[in-house]
């Protein structure tokens, strides 16, 4: 099958063009593409559909024509990825697919919006935040506390008094699974100045990854609800590079980098 690499901020995906929706896409292959030792390696799968072809999703085709059929490097279907609506949304555009300018990117989560020129950065809508309560992650025997966050998929920011860089983020951190039955991704992050936050995550099905889009919403909104702010534009820095998310009273936004790297033909 053909292949598309790409990343933003260096949470990166392969994406694999599938326009008529024949491609059996099992959790093994999922797993295998993203090995990065045995397969060519990466953070997920971005399988690339027509809307209307895909039955879970198919109510959202009069809104956007193709569906991002996100998958974790495990295998494992997930509703949203922040970084990945805007590498997809860079390789419809690439590809010839869709126009620069605003369109619909259908996902799990819904219909979100994306906003690119041929070239440079690219914007999406990522909705309203919802701040569903505190929970606590435990990370080297520490509890620390943090925002249970809805962004289409479930986020515990946890803001710390510890710099991030300590934190060994090999296994995923403790979470109380009553909370997080489907388990969540969990961000831990210092405010280092006005409105600017440095966050390292570790995202469910993949581990801790170099940066995580809507992990960086949910860590602006934690920052902001520190700050006792609601509104306002942050600089959220990850391992991978930086992103901008503006918080308004009605939704969100993010906006970075998404780069398309190689393209080729996969054998498995």
């Amino acid at each position: 099958m053909r292949f598309v690499k790409g990343h933003g901020t260096e949470n990166d995906f392969v994406i694999l063009p599938d326009p008529d929706g024949e491609l059996e896409l099992s959790a093994a292959l999922v797993a295998a593409v993203c090995d990065r030792r045995a397969g060519i390696g990466a953070d997920g799968v971005l399988r690339v559909t027509r809307t209307k072809l895909s039955p879970e999703v198919s109510g959202q085709a009069d809104a956007a024509e193709w569906f991002m059929d996100y998958r974790n490097a495990d295998g494992g279907a997930a509703e949203m990825c922040g970084n990945g609506v805007r590498v997809f949304a860079r390789y419809l555009v690439d590809a010839g697919l869709a126009e620069p300018g605003e369109f619909g990117v259908a996902t799990r989560a819904g219909v979100r919006r994306v906003r690119l020129a041929r070239t440079g950065d690219v914007t999406v809508d990522m909705g309203p935040p919802r701040v569903l309560g505190h929970s606590v992650a435990t990370v080297g025997g520490r509890d620390y506390e943090g925002l249970h966050i809805d962004m289409g998929n479930p986020h515990l920011a946890c803001v710390t008094g510890d710099p991030v860089g300590r934190f060994d983020l090999t296994h995923q951190p403790a979470f109380d699974p009553g909370v997080f039955p489907g388990g969540v991704n969990i961000e831990l992050l210092n405010a280092v100045g006005p409105r600017r936050v440095v966050m390292r995550v570790f995202e469910r099905g993949s581990g801790e990854t170099r940066s995580c889009g809507t992990g960086a919403v949910a860590s602006a909104v934690a920052a902001a609800h520190l700050a006792g702010e609601s509104a306002g534009t942050w600089i959220v820095q990850v391992p991978g590079g930086a992103l901008t998310v503006v918080l308004d009273e009605d939704t969100s936004r993010l906006a970075g980098p998404a780069v398309l790297v190689a393209s080729g033909e996969l054998t498995l």
